[in-house]
């Protein structure tokens, strides 16, 4: 650096007024703006908000003034090295001279991942990345909550992707991702959904960017809104690789937003096949509960009346037809209204009913065939000393020994 020029005479002389107010002109005037990098230490904060501190290196050191009002984007402590961009100028009233910063930032991606691991063994220490603390996904959500920017392309790719997949209801918080108001805002957003209670999960989403962009993502007021969560959070913040800490305190954390928007809903096409599979599984289990319904007609010993029991199994039969017919109906219909696929519940729930009314119905009818209600309706039974039942009239004078009414027996 070229030395400058002196100007002042050896024979003038200033009060010390004068001396510090041309030294401050001079320090002003030659450094308008400066960057310098160094470590910070004895940071303190006054009552009125501004923060005073020093920046060092190894063999040197120089006061630093943030005002209030002065954007930070992260928590400043000893040790720390960053690059202050700022204006140079003295205090004449120590006779010190100091950088009044306009900007801060941290000294490449090394400081910035320590302070992040840093950050990261206090909150696991909380407990909030406990495994314990994650709730599971909606299988089938009917609205969702995204917190991110409106103008952004991470909120297209959800949208798209929705849409390809499942369209749901989807309710936007409005949220800057980048600079010193994100973290407050995606804090903000996730709070007003837990406060509305009108959303089934929520996704935080941004896309790609330099660690520096994504770091409002690691900031404790996100991290803390995200894992006080009463509503399950899912999030996609930058791409594959990035992992920010408000991913550990989601409940489901996807590579991208587009991968967001894939694990909060399934495709129609699963939802077709696990409903497929459903009616089957009905269907195969109705059929084996009939079979096993005329078995046991058909091991009944009393055959009298004997065509009451035939009746009552051809009866069996048809139901069986018409069941399957009634299913294999109930599936056509279901695959086209696939697009009200939200009353699915009510009409599952339907059919189980009516499978229940059609099984109790035959079990009424397994209960009318017993030799009980035979007894009731006016018959008996005649019985030889080995309990063995008379069928026959010829002999049975001298075979009978009791005779079973519906209401007792009677020994003769």
């Amino acid at each position: 650096m070229q030395k400058p020029e002196p100007f002042v005479k050896p024979d003038m002389i200033f009060s010390v007024s004068d001396a510090s107010a041309l030294l401050k002109n001079v320090v002003e005037t030659a450094f308008p703006v400066i960057r310098i990098r160094g470590e910070l230490s004895q940071i303190t904060r006054a009552t009125s908000g501004h923060m005073y501190m020093t920046i060092k290196d190894s063999s040197a050191a120089m006061s630093v003034i943030i005002w209030r009002g002065t954007p930070v984007n992260f928590a400043l402590c000893d040790g720390l090295e960053v690059i202050i961009t700022g204006k140079l100028t003295t205090y004449p009233a120590r006779s010190n001279y100091q950088i009044v910063a306009s900007g801060i930032e941290m000294a490449g991606v090394g400081a910035i991942l320590k302070m992040l691991e840093e950050r990261k063994q206090k909150l696991a220490a909380e407990g909030l990345f406990d495994v314990s603390r994650k709730k599971p996904l909606p299988k089938l959500p009917t609205t969702i909550g995204v917190v991110t920017s409106p103008t952004g392309a991470a909120f297209q790719d959800i949208q798209n992707r929705l849409r390809e997949r499942f369209p749901v209801h989807v309710i936007l918080y409005p949220a800057t991702v980048q600079g010193t108001t994100a973290a407050a805002e995606v804090a903000a957003g996730v709070e007003y959904f837990n406060r509305a209670k009108n959303v089934d999960v929520i996704i935080v989403a941004r896309g790609g960017g330099a660690l520096e962009d994504l770091l409002p993502f690691s900031e404790e007021i996100v991290v803390r809104a995200v894992a006080n969560s009463k509503i399950p959070v899912i999030t996609g913040v930058g791409h594959e690789p990035d992992w920010m800490l408000v991913d550990f305190a989601a409940d489901h954390r996807a590579p991208t937003p587009t991968g967001a928007a894939e694990a909060v809903v399934p495709t129609k096409i699963s939802l077709v096949q696990d409903l497929e599979n459903l009616g089957h599984r009905l269907s195969v289990g109705l059929a084996t509960r009939i079979i096993n319904i005329k078995q046991k007609i058909e091991n009944i010993s009393i055959k009298s009346p004997r065509q009451m029991l035939m009746e009552r199994a051809q009866r069996l039969d048809d139901i069986t037809r018409t069941l399957g017919i009634i299913i294999n109906s109930k599936m056509v219909d279901a695959k086209y209204k696939m697009k009200v696929v939200e009353k699915m519940p009510d009409m599952l729930n339907n059919q189980m009913l009516n499978l229940r009314r059609g099984l109790e119905h035959a079990g009424q009818m397994l209960n009318s065939l017993g030799y009980k209600n035979v007894l009731r309706r006016g018959y008996a039974i005649a019985r030889a000393a080995d309990n063995a039942i008379i069928s026959s009239a010829i002999g049975a004078t001298n075979k009978i020994t009791s005779i079973e009414f519906a209401d007792g027996i009677v020994n003769i």
